[in-house]
């Protein structure tokens, strides 16, 4: 029904969703203001503004046709492609909700996920479909699957042939800003994965803060999606690429090769990329050994800790760019604090400074606010806040007590109002009586030449109740290292106590999807290995 104005009663014709800030009409907006220009790269294929606009319509229509409706969660289950942008715009624009799937799940992790959502549709694509039916056979709810790529298998519709299909029958609905635009559940390093429900509200909010941490942007701006689509800093980076108008450049997922990455990113002129600082930390080699013509003018890192030696290298491989650090989590959508280019140096180490319109503090157990320099929880509130946990009412309670979104993450914060990570909070090692942070000792081991990888958990301890534990990557040629060789060192840069006590040497780290390190695979392996500890 067209809506009134209260003074002249004049029936305004254009309709209410019109009016409405989330990406989908920010796409339309680019389809009818600059319908010819690129949009998405991905491989040797370039979608514009009004393909992208065209496509995202069409399978909206295919949902509805189908029975999705307003609220029906739709699992997505892709590799980086352009489909993956495509079929979650489809979604929203009827007011369905996408529920990304992290691809290297196991079937009865992906039957979880369907399950707690409630989802009754999948899209997938042909290389993932086998899993994708296994988790669909397990739970008997998934309805229908739709397959990029399909093929000729009957018992899975073709995503190519229903986007064909006529879009016509696509009503015209309104979706409020504060409607759920996507469930994106958490990494589940620890228990259960949680789905945060991120709002387009939060999305927008995301898009904001960003665009305001770059200082400016060019017509010539191109972005590169590295991070998988399916963790929210890669649909994320969408949010202010859809809201300028920006083209996007979408990296494949696989056995992450530097040269490779570098190749694309000078052929396509990226002008700025995000990437966690493992990825970092090879680019920088690669680009040392064989420079290219790059045209980065911000570089950027998150999703895990960056040691010192890492955001080093960054400074002095790519000077002419800002390193800027993006800081967050998955149910603020995720950007919470950012350390400017400017302050890259000067505050190394930083996470830097909240962003605007997001409230923020330390505080002890108690909420008490912590003195500048003291650790604390940091605390939140904000328009990019998830609405909550789907389907938890209990897990949204305990994040939200005391009236603030607890993150886990313990900081310190200096008299310029700068952030320092020290830990999570759970990853806190308490010997002796004496607080030990695992990230301060992974940055100290993480500066020592014969070291490309660390991570530190706790193990018991008869006499001290925990101790460290270090388990390290070594640089190729550094040799065999022991603990003694490392002392030196480790006196250098940290108190006796926070010594490892134990060191493990491993070919890799486990990772998830996120690059982060899975330190519950560590504890299981070397948190309870009954060796002789050094007192």
């Amino acid at each position: 029904m067209p809506a009134t104005t209260e003074s002249t009663n004049e029936s305004i014709t254009e309709p209410l969703h019109s009016r409405r800030n989330h990406w989908n009409n920010q796409v339309h907006r680019h389809s009818l203001m600059t319908p010819d220009r690129p949009a998405i790269s991905y491989l040797d294929r370039t979608t514009t503004w009004r393909e992208l606009d065209n496509r995202s319509r069409a399978f909206a229509a295919a949902l509805h046709r189908r029975g999705v409706r307003f609220g029906d969660r739709v699992l997505m289950a892709l590799l980086n492609r352009t489909e993956y942008l495509e079929a979650v715009l489809g979604a929203n624009l009827i007011g369905a909700i996408p529920v990304p799937v992290n691809i290297r799940m196991s079937p009865a992790e992906v039957a979880y996920l369907a399950t707690d959502s409630g989802a009754e549709v999948i899209v997938t694509e042909k290389l993932l479909a086998p899993l994708m039916a296994a988790a669909r056979a397990s739970t008997g709810t998934i309805s229908t699957m739709i397959v990029v790529d399909n093929g000729e298998d009957p018992a899975h519709l073709d995503y190519e042939t229903l986007l064909a299909e006529d879009p016509a029958g696509l009503p015209e609905i309104d979706v409020p800003e504060d409607t759920v635009a996507l469930i994106m559940y958490t990494s589940g390093t620890t228990g259960k994965p949680k789905g945060a429900m991120l709002t387009h509200t939060n999305l927008q909010a995301q898009a904001v803060t960003t665009i305001n941490c770059v200082q400016g942007g060019s017509d010539d701006d191109v972005a590169s999606v590295v991070p998988p689509i399916f963790h929210i800093a890669g649909l994320a980076a969408f949010a202010p690429v859809l809201y300028r108008g920006t083209r996007s450049v979408i990296h494949p997922l696989g056995a992450f090769d530097p040269d490779a990455m570098l190749d694309t990113m000078e052929r396509e002129g990226t002008t700025s990329v995000f990437m966690v600082p493992a990825q970092w930390q090879a680019i920088c080699a690669a680009q040392q050994a064989r420079p290219r013509n790059l045209a980065l003018r911000t570089i950027s890192w998150g999703a895990a800790p960056a040691s010192d030696t890492v955001l080093t290298a960054m400074n002095e491989t790519f000077p002419e760019a800002l390193n800027m650090t993006a800081f967050g989590q998955t149910e603020m959508s995720p950007v919470t604090c950012v350390l400017e280019g400017k302050d890259a140096i000067r505050k190394l180490g930083s996470v830097g400074k909240v962003v605007p319109a997001v409230t923020a503090r330390v505080v002890d157990p108690m909420m008490n606010d912590v003195k500048p320099g003291e650790v604390g929880e940091i605390v939140y509130r904000g328009p990019n806040l998830m609405k909550g946990y789907w389907n938890n009412p209990q897990g949204t309670a305990e994040a939200f007590r005391g009236g603030w979104f607890h993150s886990g993450d313990l900081v310190r914060q200096d008299e310029e109002g700068f952030l320092y990570v020290v830990d999570r909070a759970k990853d806190m090692i308490i010997s002796g009586g004496e607080n030990i942070y695992c990230a301060e000792v992974e940055n100290a081991l993480y500066a020592h030449p014969s070291i490309t990888e660390a991570a530190v958990i706790g193990r018991a301890h008869q006499k001290w109740g925990e101790v460290p534990v270090a388990v390290i990557v070594l640089t190729p040629g550094a040799g065999n290292v022991t603990l003694t060789d490392l002392e030196p060192h480790l006196n250098e840069h940290l108190a006796r106590f926070k010594h490892p006590k134990d060191l493990v040497i491993v070919d890799e780290l486990p990772r998830n999807a996120s690059g982060k390190v899975v330190k519950p695979e560590l504890r299981k392996a070397y948190g309870s290995k009954d060796v002789g500890l050094a007192d």
